[in-house]
């Protein structure tokens, strides 16, 4: 798992790309970022799926921010992303959850 982050130099934006490894998701079908910037369950993001087998997954977020996130694999496994820049305790259940900052 990895994120790579690419600021703007035009916006306060800044271009993050998450990877996740075949064998990190469990040779799942499908997989879908979820997390605060896509109101959880309601918009979940669907990644591409490689010829490897990794998913990813590139999208814009706003800077001088933290979020929260999860991977959802084929619609019921959740998976954090372990190389993330930080975990926090999820309101609901007992995982925590990956957090990127930009």
């Amino acid at each position: 798992m990895s994120l790579k982050k690419q600021y703007l130099k035009s916006k306060p934006v800044c271009k993050v790309t998450f990877r996740l490894s075949a064998e990190e998701a469990k040779n799942a079908d499908e997989a879908s970022l979820v997390g605060d910037f896509t109101e959880w369950d309601k918009q979940p993001l669907t990644m591409k799926k490689l010829k490897s087998g990794d998913f990813t997954l590139t999208i814009n977020l706003e800077t001088d921010h933290e979020y929260q996130f999860r991977y959802l694999l084929d619609g019921d496994m959740w998976e954090n992303d372990w190389a993330a820049d930080a975990y926090l305790p999820s309101s609901i259940g007992s995982e925590d959850n990956s957090v990127v900052r930009v």
